[in-house]
């Protein structure tokens, strides 16, 4: 992300550094629209679409539940238009954030091009990986996942889903789709673009895989995992960035970031691998949205077991990368500093080189001249 200089002229309207500078506004003007039509009947139909989620199954109430009927949600078509209409909120929050906490702390710390860069990207990383990990985390414990783990595979397909569950999955798609009109609006350098192509769309492969193979139980338990792990690594950085000697923070993250590899592969092959496979109902269905079958599971757990080795192959070139540039910070100081003696011999030995050879820590060198002057 480069950092924005603001001209005392105004550009054409329409043009590309007015849609650059105004893109929230003109984001917010576009949802707005969506908003109004609520209010006439003409456009209410229409709009609702986009605003609200859809495809609800209210569930009359039993002797056994509470004496509310239940709505719960599966999935369609009609969820691109909700994803769209959230997309552009997110769009509007990303700039709410940039403008008023972001770009606040970039001008009373002067970063350079490259850390405002990075610095931008964490701060909006664990501002989102913040709220996403405590509303995973909610609801995880409002529908009973950590005291009862066997619901991750336990009565498939999944294909209703609560209205926390929809709206959550539906967020996430909506996010990292922002992400892409981000790159253009935020003046992402060429050579970052591809770096961010790939995680947006392994983010958006993974999410949308969850959400149409009916395993969102399992992809909940596996985001609110991943999320506190990268949402501690951007934090860490926020902290290096203005203290270069942090460095707790990212040794507590590798740790982290292992042991998290570590149980997303267990809850995956315990999930499909031994769950799903040991399930009366193997048959594909798509009406009912069944897809525990032997073809569905591989390619579930070969995306998943890829995608973990392609990311400790990041972390460990990131580690090895840390390490080499730690070393060569730290070889200079272990050199040991020449010690100067207050003879006569010595001084004129050091002014003329030691056993013949012209040292550059004479007493007459430009850096003792210096600190006898100081």
């Amino acid at each position: 992300m480069a950092i924005r200089k603001k001209s005392s002229k105004s550009p054409p309207v329409l043009s590309h550094e007015f849609v650059l500078q105004n893109h929230a506004d003109i984001v917010s003007c576009v949802a707005m629209v969506f908003l109004l039509g609520l209010m006439f009947e003409i456009t209410a139909k229409a709009s609702i679409i986009f605003v609200t989620l859809q495809y609800n199954v209210t569930h009359p109430a039993t002797e056994e539940q509470a004496a509310e009927s239940v709505s719960l949600y599966h999935y369609g078509v009609k969820d691109l238009a909700t994803v769209f209409f959230y997309m552009l909120v997110a769009i509007i929050i990303h700039a709410i954030i940039q403008e008023y906490v972001l770009d606040k702390i970039n001008r009373r710390m002067h970063f350079s091009k490259t850390k405002h860069s990075k610095f931008n990207e964490s701060g909006q990383l664990s501002a989102f990986y913040l709220f996403a990990c405590v509303w995973g985390t909610f609801i995880l414990i409002s529908e009973n996942y950590i005291s009862d783990p066997t619901i991750l595979w336990r009565a498939y397909p999944h294909n209703l889903m609560t209205f926390q569950m929809k709206f959550f999955y539906i967020s996430q798609l909506a996010y990292w789709l922002h992400a892409f009109p981000e790159l253009y609006f935020q003046k992402t350098k060429k050579e970052d673009i591809p770096r961010q192509l790939v995680y947006i769309g392994l983010y958006l492969f993974h999410i949308a895989g969850a959400y149409l193979l009916n395993l969102n139980h399992l992809g909940l338990v596996l985001l609110v995992l991943h999320y506190f792990v990268e949402f501690l690594f951007h934090i860490s950085r926020l902290f290096y960035f203005s203290d270069e000697k942090y460095q707790k923070g990212f040794s507590l993250w590798a740790v982290l970031f292992v042991l998290g590899r570590l149980l997303t592969l267990i809850l995956s092959v315990l999930t499909v691998g031994f769950g799903l496979a040991r399930a009366e109902n193997q048959k594909l269905d798509f009406s009912t949205g069944n897809f525990n079958v032997l073809a569905v599971r591989i390619a579930v757990l070969a995306s998943i077991c890829i995608t973990q080795a392609f990311m400790m192959w990041k972390f460990i070139n990131f580690q090895l990368r840390r390490w080499r540039e730690h070393s060569t910070y730290q070889a200079p100081a272990i050199k040991k500093k020449p010690t100067v003696t207050k003879s006569r011999s010595s001084r004129k030995g050091t002014e003329n080189g030691v056993n013949g050879t012209v040292t550059s820590n004479g007493a007459d060198s430009p850096r003792n001249r210096k600190e006898k002057s100081s």
